[in-house]
């Protein structure tokens, strides 16, 4: 899907009787093997309840309803999306788009059907890519599924490039999306927040959008910097218990790295950066040494140690290892664990580093391999090989052991991310002093979902149609009262007119740049340029604003007009207002939420306020209860207990001040 991929020509188009739905399927990619990016092209007339769950934490839910939205989509199978099947009604039998009747149970097959059917398909999960944008160049990224997804092909960089490339091809404004992506397993917001400071998605210039539970930039940098610069000597240090695996496994992967790992980021990224360099080779890691420099340590603490220090360790490791008979192996872990008392951690792991290849004074070698079932590094003493010629064959000068292999890695990542990252599973690992900063910090982190990227199209524009007059026209309405429009600003919309535009020109332009974009604007009228009321509709556009080349912004008044020529907005229209709908409530939360943010809430039946069932003390894997009164309510009603005791009853239940007492609705979390 990238490089230069040759686009035939549209391979199918359909549009339903009524024209309420247009489908385009292009093929992207030359040879059987390419994928197809099918584009449905959905007028807004029809409700959609999965898209609707999907804007309301989206972004952009409080702009009106667009004319149109623009689905772009790549299916794991390669199909089409209603281009060339569709699902029978009555039996889900799979037809040709052409057949009109079903040929297991004979249902005549409608437009509704077809519908149907695409509208099921829209909200397939198996997709690899499913990007919106509405036509007023606001989109969301629903979906991107790379090869943990089920994509054979396609990575998930693969993907994002391509449609990075795309919004801008389309000149899109802002695309949001909610990061819930997982990589081996693991949420990848938290894990890639910590080793690189942003999420997976801020490579392409997806930046925060918003954080549940009223968290902001600032919580959010703060909570990364927190728990990625936590110093691994904390959880090295363990007095006189035993040691743990958690300890072992920190103390390996800072042997085997050529650079000192000081703090949670260094270690996850070294091991991201194995399993990268695991993943791209053929064979085991064992051979990525072959051709490299040998490896001199830097740390400070190594080099205060004397070549005899090295070789006192070393004997000690020789001894242990004469001592296993046959041929046996004996694990790192052991091996370490012997010759603890003799020279300090930092010596011990630079040794065991060293340690393949190593000659011993009675003609011996150490090997070392990794267990091809439990991953772990073993030694053992073996025999030098003398081949005819009399040549010792030796192995030393080899700087490091081999590397565990991708599995055991990708193993070793996810016992690390539960012991130092996930606030569930950190709470038993991580040292007493830094649990409580690593647990909120790592959940500040995750309920950071929502980002979003400004492609500023204008820009663009401007340098590609340098001699035109670019404006960005804002709009008011006569008459507007706040029952019959949305509360949140219309988007300015660019305009780009002739050099010898008038301002009657720039009032047309208006009108059918609102017009085509938003359905409660079908009938807009621009009437006035607001500050220019006495200018002659003659002047030209650039001797008011003037020609300094850079984009101006105008504001246009102007009306709908019905059919008495007066602001219609009829109740059947009215629900186009916004694309959340037209239905009012109010979030007012304790952790400072004032918005719908995505998370499960609750209202109370009192005062009709929502907030989060978590900040009400209700765990997220409790039921929502029947009866929900908020703190405020519960605290103004203390006074008069006849009235309290018809709600805090036997029924009710508390949770700190918080008193659970009347019906609740709960939202979806999404």
């Amino acid at each position: 899907m990238s490089g230069h991929s040759s686009a035939a020509a549209a391979a199918a188009a359909m549009e339903l009787s009524g024209g309420r739905k247009l489908v385009v399927v292009m093929e992207l990619g030359g040879g059987g093997g390419g994928k197809k990016l099918v584009v449905v092209v959905e007028r807004s007339l029809r409700f959609n309840s999965f898209l609707l769950e999907n804007w309301l934490v989206k972004g952009w839910s409080g702009n009106p309803v667009c004319a149109k939205r623009y689905h772009f989509i790549i299916k794991a199978d390669g199909g089409s999306v209603g281009g060339y099947h569709k699902s029978c009604a009555g039996c889900g039998e799979v037809l040709h788009l052409s057949e009109s009747r079903c040929k297991s149970c004979n249902r005549v097959m409608t437009t509704e059907d077809v519908e149907d059917s695409i509208y099921h398909q829209l909200e397939d999960t198996t997709h690899l890519l499913h990007g919106v944008v509405h036509t007023n160049g606001f989109g969301h990224l629903l979906r991107v599924n790379g090869r943990e997804g089920g994509s054979g092909v396609l990575s998930g960089s693969h993907i994002m490039d391509f449609w990075d490339r795309l919004c801008k091809l389309l000149g899109v404004r802002k695309v949001s999306l909610l990061d819930v992506s997982k990589k081996y397993g693991l949420e990848y917001r938290l894990l890639y927040a910590v080793t690189k400071g942003h999420p997976w998605y801020g490579d392409w210039g997806y930046e925060f959008g918003a954080g549940s539970f009223g968290l902001t930039l600032d919580a959010y940098k703060r909570a990364v910097e927190t728990l990625s610069k936590q110093p691994l000597s904390d959880y090295l240090a363990q007095g006189r218990k035993p040691r743990t695996r958690l300890q072992d496994l920190i103390s390996f992967y800072q042997s085997l790295s050529e650079r000192e790992l000081v703090n949670i980021r260094d270690l996850f990224c070294f091991l991201m950066s194995l399993i990268h360099d695991a993943h791209k080779s053929s064979s085991r890691v064992e051979d990525a040494t072959v051709g490299k420099k040998l490896r001199i340590c830097t740390s400070s603490t190594l080099c205060a140690w004397t070549s005899r220090d090295v070789e006192r360790v070393e004997e000690a490791m020789f001894r242990v290892l004469r001592a296993v008979t046959g041929p046996n192996w004996v694990t790192w872990r052991a091996l370490r664990g012997a010759v603890c008392k003799v020279a300090p951690p930092e010596l011990l792991d630079y040794c065991l580093k060293e340690l393949k290849g190593k000659h011993t004074v009675d003609g011996m070698v150490v090997n070392a391999r990794c267990h091809p079932d439990s991953g772990a590094i073993e030694y053992r003493l073996e025999q030098l090989r003398i081949p005819a010629n009399g040549d010792t064959i030796s192995t030393a000068g080899i700087p490091v052991t081999k590397y565990p292999s991708e599995e055991h890695l990708v193993r070793d990542l996810r016992y690390l991310y539960g012991s130092m990252l996930h606030p569930q599973t950190l709470l038993n690992n991580a040292p007493q002093p830094m649990r409580h900063v690593a647990i909120i910090s790592a959940n500040k982190i995750l309920d950071c979902k929502q980002f979003v990227k400004n492609y500023h199209p204008g820009n663009k524009l401007q340098a590609d149609e340098p001699p035109a007059v670019h404006l960005t026209c804002e709009v008011e309405l006569m008459e507007e009262s706040e029952e019959d429009y949305a509360t949140d600003p219309l988007p300015p919309e660019l305009l780009v007119l002739s050099p010898n535009a008038t301002v009657s020109d720039l009032k047309l332009e208006a009108s059918k740049a609102f017009q085509e974009v938003y359905l409660i604007l079908r009938k807009f009228e621009a009437v006035e340029l607001v500050g220019y009321g006495g200018v002659e509709e003659s002047t030209q556009v650039k001797l008011l604003l003037g020609g300094g080349g850079s984009t101006e912004t105008v504001r246009m008044r102007g009306r709908c007009l019905g059919k008495n020529g007066l602001l219609l907005l009829t109740n059947s229209r009215r629900k186009f207002r916004m694309e959340r709908g037209v239905e009012r409530w109010t979030v007012d939360c304790s952790c400072g939420a004032k918005d719908d943010d995505g998370e499960r809430m609750l209202a109370c039946d009192v005062c009709g306020i929502w907030q989060h069932t978590r900040c009400a003390g209700i765990p997220d894997m409790d039921a929502v209860p029947a009866r929900f009164l908020c703190y405020r309510c519960c605290s103004s009603r203390a006074s008069s207990e006849a009235q309290i005791s018809g709600l805090c009853n036997e029924d009710t239940t508390t949770v700190g001040s918080v008193a659970i007492a009347s019906g609740g609705r709960a939202t979806n979390a999404v």
